[in-house]
C-alpha cells in the first residue's frame, strides 16, 4: 500500500506539471501558485486514490515516460520571441486499425537496420518499442497524424484573428474526399537537423490538397509569412532520427519496401477520409473549415 500510494503522489504531481504548463509560445503568463497546506491540513483533507486506469492513462507508456533518450522531433526553426505564435495549418489523419499491423512490422525492420529512430511527437526510441509489437503498434501509428498546408511560422498576437478569419474564408466549403496515403518516403527538414520516415499521398487527395495548400499560401502572403514549398509533396511522418541520414534510410526504406510489397510501387497503404481542416496558434487549435455534401 505504501508504495502504490507513493506511486499515486508520483503520477498526481505529474498531472498536475503537465497541466500547469500549456501556456502559449508567448511565456508572458505563468501559472497561479499552489496554496501550501500544512501537514496536518494535507492528511484530513487528502482525496481518495485515483482509479488504477489513471496510473495507465493514454499518455502513459509505463517505463517509456521517463526515457533518458527521449528527444523532441519538432525542432524550432526559427527563434522564440516574446509576443510570437507558432501557428501550423494542417489536416488530421488517423490511421485504421486494419492496416496498422503491417505498417508496424514495416517499422519493426527498418528500425533494426537504422539505429536511432523514434516515433514522431511522442519521440520515443522505437528501438525500445520493439520488444513489444502491440506497443509499437499503438504508441507509433495509434495517434493523430498531420499533413501540413503550410509552414509553420512565428507570427504577432495581433495577427491571429485576421490569420484564421482569412483561413476560413478561402476554405470555409470544402467537399468530403479519400486520401490515398500509398508510398513510404524520406524526407529532410530545412536546416538538415533531422530525416523523417513519412507516408506520401500521390493519388487521391494530391489535387484537393494541392488546392487548399494553394489557398493557405495565400493567406500567408497577405500576412507577410513565408509559403509552402514550390513543389509540395503532401505527407505525414512517423518516424524520425538526428541529422541529415537520409541516403541510408532511402535505402533501407527501398529494400525493405519492395520486400513487403513485391516490387509494387502502386499499393495503398491505408485509406483516410479528409476529415477537415484545423489551425493551431499556440496552445490553441482553430477549426477552419465546414463540409458541404
Amino acid at each position: 500500500r505504501v508504495w502504490f500510494s507513493f506511486c499515486v503522489r508520483v503520477k498526481m504531481e505529474a498531472l498536475i506539471a503537465s497541466y500547469g504548463d500549456s501556456s502559449s509560445d508567448s511565456d508572458s503568463e505563468s501559472p497561479a501558485p499552489r496554496p501550501e497546506l500544512k501537514n496536518s491540513e494535507e492528511s484530513s483533507s487528502a482525496l481518495p486514490p485515483p482509479p488504477l486506469s489513471l496510473l495507465n492513462s493514454p499518455n502513459s507508456f509505463g517505463f517509456l515516460d521517463f526515457s533518458p533518450s527521449a528527444q523532441p522531433s519538432r525542432v524550432r526553426n526559427f527563434p522564440h520571441v516574446e509576443g510570437n505564435y507558432a501557428v501550423h495549418v494542417y489536416i488530421p489523419v488517423f490511421i485504421p486499425s486494419a492496416p496498422r499491423k503491417e505498417m508496424a512490422l514495416f517499422l519493426n525492420k527498418l528500425a533494426s537496420l537504422v539505429p536511432g529512430l523514434h516515433a514522431v511527437d511522442v519521440d520515443v526510441p522505437l528501438e525500445i518499442l520493439r520488444k513489444d509489437e502491440h506497443k509499437l503498434e499503438q504508441v507509433a501509428l495509434g495517434r493523430e497524424f498531420h499533413i501540413s498546408l503550410g509552414r509553420t511560422v512565428p507570427i504577432r498576437v495581433h495577427q491571429i484573428d485576421s490569420l484564421v478569419t482569412m483561413l476560413r474564408q478561402k476554405l470555409q466549403i470544402q467537399r468530403r474526399y479519400w486520401i490515398d496515403f500509398s508510398k513510404w518516403e524520406v524526407f529532410v527538414n530545412d536546416d538538415h537537423t533531422r530525416t523523417f520516415v513519412s507516408i506520401e499521398v500521390i493519388a487521391a487527395g494530391l489535387a484537393e490538397i494541392t488546392k487548399q495548400i494553394q489557398a493557405v499560401n495565400e493567406v500567408y502572403k497577405l500576412h507577410n509569412l513565408p509559403e509552402f514549398y514550390k513543389d509540395p509533396r503532401p505527407h505525414i511522418s512517423v518516424a524520425w532520427a538526428s541529422d541529415d541520414i537520409s541516403s541510408s534510410l532511402k535505402q533501407a526504406v527501398e529494400e525493405e519496401r519492395r520486400s513487403t510489397v513485391g516490387g509494387s510501387l502502386q499499393k495503398c497503404l491505408f485509406t483516410s477520409k479528409f476529415n477537415g481542416i484545423e489551425c493551431r496558434i499556440g496552445s490553441k487549435t482553430h477549426k477552419i473549415c465546414k463540409f458541404s455534401e
